[in-house]
C-alpha cells in the first residue's frame, strides 16, 4: 500500500471513530472531564483544554480507533438484536462475567504504560461523569463496550499527562 493511501485510510479511520462517538452522544469534552477527574489532584493548574489535547492524542492512535469502531459496532448490533445467542443476551445485559468489553478497553489503556491500568480500574469502578450515563442501562440503549472504551480513552489520556511532566519522579532523594 502506498504511503498516501495509508495516510488516507488512517484519517478515514480517525474521522469514523469521532463520528461514532458523536452518534452515541459522547462528546470529547465529556472524556476530557474524566481526565480532569483523574489528574486534577496531581497536576497543578490543569485545565480542560490540556485534558482535551491529551484526549485528541489518544484518539490519533490506530489501535484506539480500531477499538472504538469495533466496540460501538457490537453495541449497535446488540441494540438491533442481530447477534447470535447467547452472545446477544450477554452483551445486551452487560453480563458481569463477560469481560471481553474490558479486555478490548485494555488495548487502549496500555498505549501509555501501566499507570493506565490503575487509572482505568479506578474510573471503571467509580463511574463518574459520562460513564454513569453510559452504564445506566436505559431501555433500547446498549453501551456494553462503549462505557469501557470511553473510560479507557480517559485513562490513557490521564496516563499520557502523567508521563508528560518531567518534574515528577518516583525516586525520592
Amino acid at each position: 500500500m502506498e504511503w498516501m493511501n495509508l495516510v488516507k485510510d488512517t484519517t478515514e479511520l480517525y474521522r469514523k471513530s469521532l463520528e461514532l462517538l458523536k452518534e452515541r452522544k459522547v462528546e470529547l469534552t465529556d472524556i476530557a472531564e474524566l481526565v480532569m477527574f483523574l489528574q486534577q489532584s496531581y497536576i497543578e493548574d490543569l485545565t480542560l483544554a490540556i485534558c482535551l489535547e491529551n484526549v485528541h492524542a489518544v484518539l490519533k492512535k490506530r489501535e484506539v480507533q480500531n477499538a472504538i469502531i469495533t466496540g460501538i459496532q457490537l453495541d449497535i448490533l446488540a441494540e438491533e438484536n442481530k447477534l447470535i445467542q447467547p452472545l446477544q443476551d450477554i452483551i445486551a445485559e452487560d453480563e458481569g462475567l463477560y469481560g471481553i468489553d474490558e479486555i478490548m478497553a485494555l488495548s487502549i489503556v496500555n498505549v501509555y504504560g501501566s499507570i493506565g491500568l490503575t487509572n482505568f480500574g479506578y474510573i471503571d469502578k467509580v463511574k463518574p461523569g459520562i460513564l454513569k450515563r453510559l452504564n445506566s442501562h436505559v431501555p433500547g440503549e446498549i453501551h456494553t463496550f462503549l462505557d469501557d472504551i470511553v473510560g479507557a480513552i480517559a485513562a490513557a489520556a490521564a496516563s499520557r499527562l502523567a508521563h508528560s511532566d518531567p518534574t515528577k519522579s518516583d525516586i525520592t532523594q
